[in-house]
């Protein structure tokens, strides 16, 4: 009887060239923190492809599915493990079948990794093909573009038979284009554009920025539990947490009110970079999407970025719009977390007409007479952080190892475990 196995095929971690090693160790290190719930045999290269074994047969199906949620993680394929002999091709070849929905014509694509085995490709292909049409006569052998191809792949004494398998996330392995800090609201946009930088293969560490105490934490729990839902993709390290309600009030107070939400946005980015700075990160990335509220005009990002002093802003979702957005946030387990309304600073002091099209030279001037630097500093020196599990290629600061008690205080432990976290 055929062993079940898993997978897992990369598609740019092979074009790396001399540091496509680094690549594969940090997926090997990825998929075996994504596979510690499940009782994995063996994790191992194998033929420009990763192979997992089971001691239990029966979770194969789930390791695939967790499996594909890996950044760096093209396609997974259930496969059937055996001798090479005609009749376990054929075998193994009926349960890959098996596994396969809703498909109509198929076709059968024998290789070879080694030249001992004396049967030609062309042979295997016709009498498997010959055992696939007899065990399902309703389907149809269709050799250009079917909606099945079954893979007999011979290597060294073994034999590997699969079919189509589930797409994966794509991407590169995270851990391997360094840290970068997210500004993440619970909203349905910054949690998106943290898993796509992620999916490129960045450790993100983001920052939230809470309306307490002029609001409840009510959406810092709504952050905690996106992050839960984005744990299995293994990008998260540390969050963040900023009560920004009282600077919000200074600067409603002593600001002009056109230009709040603006000056709102130069005081988060200029917190995160500080942020960034502590952990090491080489970028922000923000969910701004161009045009699609008043702070995300051109002119309007331009007055933001002017807070930033040396680390680049990333917007992966400048170009996309809502529906896009929500299609996304559906697809990696975001949607209905970021359905939930919660208040947040966000929603804190907004002006009835906010500028559009700021200038510069005005933005500048309103900026530096609210005493900038004491705004940052104030919004700094009360951070608060919790550590996401399941990144591990995330390293905290060494400036932070002796503050955690101070920084993450015991009431957000208290908090937590009345949850049941």
């Amino acid at each position: 009887m055929p062993r079940k196995v898993c997978l897992v095929s990369y598609h740019e971690i092979a074009l790396k060239g001399k540091n496509r090693r680094r690549f594969e160790d940090a997926l090997l290190r990825n998929l075996r923190a994504a596979l510690s719930g499940f009782r994995v045999a063996k994790l191992e290269r194998f033929q420009g492809r990763i192979l997992c074994e089971s001691e239990d047969e029966s979770q194969v199906g789930d390791i695939a599915a967790a499996a594909a949620k890996v950044p760096g993680v093209a396609r997974v394929a259930i496969a059937w493990q055996g001798p090479r002999t005609e009749e376990a091709f054929a075998e193994a070849a009926i349960l890959a079948m098996r596994e396969s929905e809703h498909f109509r014509t198929f076709k059968v694509h024998a290789k070879k990794s080694n030249t001992d085995y004396a049967e030609h490709t062309l042979d295997i292909n016709r009498s498997v093909g010959a055992a696939l049409c007899a065990a399902f006569p309703e389907k149809i052998v269709q050799m250009h573009d079917p909606d099945v191809t079954i893979t007999v792949n011979i290597v060294g004494g073994q034999s590997y038979v699969f079919g189509e398998g589930m797409r994966g996330a794509g991407g590169l392995p995270v851990g391997t284009a360094g840290k970068v800090v997210s500004l993440l609201s619970s909203g349905f946009d910054s949690p998106v554009a943290s898993w796509m930088v992620g999916r490129r293969g960045a450790c993100v560490c983001p920052v939230h920025f809470s309306g307490r105490p002029v609001t409840s934490d009510a959406s810092e729990w709504l952050v905690q539990d996106i992050l839960q839902a984005l744990k299995p993709y293994g990008l998260v390290g540390r969050l963040y947490v900023v009560p920004f309600g009282e600077i919000q009030r200074k600067m409603a107070l002593e600001g002009p009110p056109d230009l709040r939400v603006i000056l709102y946005r130069r005081a988060m980015i200029a917190i995160a970079e500080r942020v960034a700075e502590l952990e090491g990160a080489k970028a922000l990335v923000t969910g701004e999407s161009l045009g699609q509220v008043a702070s995300q005009t051109l002119d309007n990002i331009r007055a933001t970025n002017d807070a930033v002093r040396t680390l680049p802003i990333l917007r992966p979702l400048i170009g996309s719009d809502k529906v896009e957005i929500i299609d996304r946030a559906r697809e990696i387990g975001t949607f209905d977390l970021s359905s939930e309304k919660a208040p947040d600073c966000c929603t804190l002091f907004m002006p009835r007409r906010p500028e559009t099209h700021a200038r510069l030279d005005v933005v500048r001037r309103a900026w530096e007479a609210l005493d900038p630097d004491e705004l940052v500093e104030e919004g700094f020196s009360a951070l608060e952080y919790v550590d996401i599990e399941g990144c591990p290629s995330y390293k905290p600061p060494c400036a932070l190892s002796e503050r955690h008690a101070t920084l993450a205080p015991a009431a957000w432990k208290v908090r937590g475990d009345a949850r049941g976290e």
